[in-house]
């Protein structure tokens, strides 16, 4: 399993609309094949500070969902509400405790 996840700092006035976009393609996000697992969080102390969890099948998934029109459509959205430059990791799920 690779889990992929995104930090994105918003400019303040864009993140009512980042909330609203993200709540209106999550399931589409969540539903397109390979995707296992879909979170967003929001940083408690910088409300400005978001980030996404999410479970791929393996790196294949993600790169097909990268190439896809969903993703295209909803970065390209997504980015235009950035004030800095969002930072991205793909990572093995090692250990997992619930």
């Amino acid at each position: 399993m690779l889990v992929r996840i995104v930090k994105m700092t918003f400019k303040e006035e864009e993140i009512e609309n980042f909330k609203k976009m993200f709540d209106e393609k999550k399931e589409h996000i969540r539903k397109f094949e390979g995707c296992n697992f879909l979170e967003l969080y929001q940083e408690k102390n910088r409300p400005q500070i978001f980030f996404t969890y999410s479970y791929w099948n393996n790196e294949e998934a993600l790169e097909k969902y990268r190439h896809s029109a969903l993703f295209k459509s909803v970065w390209a959205t997504t980015k235009a509400k950035f004030s800095e430059r969002a930072e991205a990791w793909s990572v093995n799920k090692l250990v997992s405790l619930t």
